[in-house]
């Protein structure tokens, strides 16, 4: 072989080598896939920060989610020829070794980004061995990625003291905010830390950070990013002096919509607001019923499936507090009986009218009775629902069949949890609660209720909800079958102090049932409104009985004022809604000639949807409202139905006692109505 020849074919050799040791030995990139996760809300708002396995806050570093002005200060202060270099930038290491030989001592590594990159990823003492060794891996990371990959991973893993690792985290951590948006102040102090991030942590060495911040502002300003008059404004300003929380909202939910996928940043179907009122509503509600007492809600979103908001219990700090009490299967009490009626109707064995006895009948062995321990004899379908009578339901459950019941349900992803030996007698229990399902199971079949009969699986992640929205899903109940018991249960008893559904103009409509499970363990409403579906269980987390709670009692409020919550911040998208008092007055100047003879009267007050005050004030009982309107003639005053009186000076005054919603009708003298919705509160204004 010639000479020429023998060069070429050690040459091949050798790049054989270098190629087959660079594929033995990869750099270790891997340990940048241990990272935090930020949970946010449907439209971005931070909920809950996660960390490391190893407790460690480390937020993957997306460029799209740092500041733009950080990154480039961050190139020219370690790495101005990040861009031109494949790794290692031999003129700044000549640089650095010349500088530290004038200077009797290392004034700097000639690290480039790769290259500290690489150390961050094998940290080493650093030696000439060590730094040998991250040039390879340098060049071995450059070959391998792209440079705003290699920067993505640097902002990664840069250190910042204690378990802070990425400027993404350190932002967090001392500022209380994302990287996005940083001032000349934070982006000098950003840039500072990593150098020596211990002795330089503001929490704890606020001097040694404020001087090293102050320096690199200062060479900022050599480089002409930064004015004079921005060092100077950086200057003046002290370092954070803590550390501050990581967001740590929506305990449940967040978890749940994080393990729902690849970990990393997660914008969840949780809308803040919502979820806001939803834990203060469980927890006062839970306050009020007991120490011992917890409270869970879901609020899911029918045409896409996602939940909105959720409270799998009502504190962290009462018993059972940690647990997500959505997840734990409980006695569901009545809340299946619309769907028992809904297959009958199905079948074509019961409609709404039918009448069904509502006799005591024994079932082999099995003889349920009502929960008033009374029986009405012949009763309408529908009104066997709406008074939930116990042995109707049953019959009806017979005829459908518990098995077949058992297993349309699991189709549907709500499997009770029955004994698998139960016989066909013991499995007719189901309809007055004798099986196992969680909240989340019945947010299912009530959403699927909502939505023509069929059921789909909850959303968690937003980036989820256009698939859902287009999954057919599984046929639980027939369309027809469905309208029927929205229908029927959108006509039940309503709390104490609310309008009952079929008297209500242009406000949510609520079907809704309620449950109690045997011994009075579990309270439950399940229900229906407008575009949601609402689940609320209150009991304590250990299963104990609460004699005589009922669901009817404790849950279905909850229920409905969440309803209302939910109307207020998903239709508006957060708008403010106003809180008139009893002293306000309506204007009405000039309204006469815009009326119509043939339109039916006008009520100016109080105006639809409105929430009223009418509290005391410094223990004086708040004035009547004036009630106004316009309209052909005179118009009389209805509230809930009930004349409205009138004072001294002919008009008509309404002071209500108590809280609650309320129907304000008005009459003209031809006979034609009005009506508007109020809420009346008697809290503080």
């Amino acid at each position: 072989m010639s000479q020429p020849g023998r060069l070429l074919a050690a040459l091949a050799v050798l790049l054989a080598a270098v190629f087959g040791l660079d594929a033995l030995f990869p750099p270790p990139l891997a340990r940048a896939g241990h990272i935090s996760a930020m949970v946010t809300d449907r439209q971005g708002k931070p909920l809950r920060a996660f960390p490391t396995d190893d407790g460690r806050w480390r937020f993957r570093g997306d460029l799209d989610k740092i500041d733009p002005e950080f990154v480039e200060a961050l190139i020219r202060v370690e790495d101005k020829r990040f861009r031109q270099h494949q790794g290692t930038d031999w003129i700044g290491m000549a640089r650095a070794a010349v500088d530290s030989v004038f200077a009797g001592r290392i004034v700097s590594g000639g690290s480039t980004i790769t290259m500290q990159t690489a150390r961050m990823l094998e940290p080493r003492d650093r030696t000439i061995g060590s730094k040998l060794i991250e040039i390879i891996r340098a060049r071995q990371i450059e070959h391998r990625l792209s440079k705003d990959e290699i920067l993505e991973l640097y902002l990664t893993l840069t250190p910042y003291g204690g378990n802070l690792e990425g400027v993404r985290a350190a932002s967090w951590s001392y500022f209380g905010h994302e990287a996005d948006r940083l001032s000349d102040d934070e982006i000098a102090l950003l840039i500072a830390l990593p150098q020596s991030p211990e002795a330089r942590r503001p929490d704890r060495r606020p001097v040694q950070a404020a001087r090293a911040r102050d320096w690199v502002a200062e060479k900022l300003a050599n480089y002409g990013v930064f004015s004079e008059a921005d060092v100077a404004d950086v200057a003046a300003l002290p370092v954070p002096g803590r550390r501050r929380d990581f967001p740590d909202r929506a305990w449940h939910g967040t978890a749940k919509a994080l393990a729902s996928g690849p970990r990393g940043d997660v914008r969840s179907t949780l809308d803040s607001s919502l979820q806001a009122e939803v834990e203060r509503i469980a927890l006062t509600r839970a306050d009020a019923a007991g120490p011992e007492v917890q409270v869970s809600v879901l609020v899911v979103d029918i045409p896409t499936r996602a939940v909105r908001a959720i409270a799998g219990s009502a504190s962290r700090d009462r018993p059972g507090g940690w647990l997500d009490l959505t997840a734990q299967a409980r006695s569901p009490g009545s809340t299946l009986k619309p769907f028992i009626y809904a297959m009958a109707f199905d079948d074509g064995s019961a409609a709404p009218d039918t009448l069904i006895s509502d006799l005591p009948r024994r079932f082999a062995a099995y003889q349920p009775e009502n929960f008033d321990r009374m029986f009405r004899g012949d009763v309408r379908v529908s009104d066997a629902l709406q008074h939930s009578l116990n042995v109707p339901a049953v019959m009806m459950l017979d005829k459908v069949g518990p098995e077949r019941f058992a297993a349309q349900l699991a189709l549907a992803g709500a499997s009770p949890r029955i004994a698998g030996s139960a016989s066909h007698e013991a499995g007719l229990a189901i309809a007055l609660g004798g099986a196992g399902l969680t909240a989340r199971e019945l947010a299912v079949l009530y959403a699927a209720l909502g939505d023509k009969g069929v059921a789909k699986p909850l959303v968690w992640r937003a980036d989820a909800e256009p698939a859902s929205r287009a999954l057919p899903g599984q046929r639980l109940i027939g369309e027809a079958s469905a309208d029927e018991i929205i229908r029927i249960l959108q006509n039940g008893p309503t709390p104490e102090g609310r309008v009952p559904g079929r008297l209500t103009e242009n406000a949510p409509q609520i079907a809704f049932k309620t449950g109690t499970s045997y011994g009075f363990r579990d309270a439950w409403a399940a229900g229906v409104a407008g575009d949601l579906a609402i689940v609320v269980w209150v009991g304590r987390a250990d299963g104990a009985p609460r004699p005589g709670v009922t669901g009817g009692d404790v849950a279905l409020p909850i229920l409905f004022e969440i309803a209302d919550r939910a109307a207020h911040h998903l239709r508006d998208e957060g708008a403010a809604r106003g809180r008139l008092t009893a002293e306000a007055r309506p204007r009405s100047k000039g309204a006469i000639r815009d009326f119509s003879a043939d339109a039916p009267p006008q009520i100016l007050f109080p105006p639809r949807d409105a929430e009223l005050w009418a509290g005391t004030v410094d223990g004086t009982p708040a004035k009547g409202f004036v009630l106004a309107g316009r309209g052909e003639g005179q118009l009389t005053w209805f509230v809930n139905g009930a004349p409205c009186a009138i004072d001294d000076a002919g008009a008509p005054v309404w002071q209500p006692t108590r809280e609650g919603f309320y129907i304000v009708t008005a009459v003209d003298t031809a006979g034609r109505t009005s009506r508007v919705r109020v809420r009346v509160l008697t809290g503080p204004a």
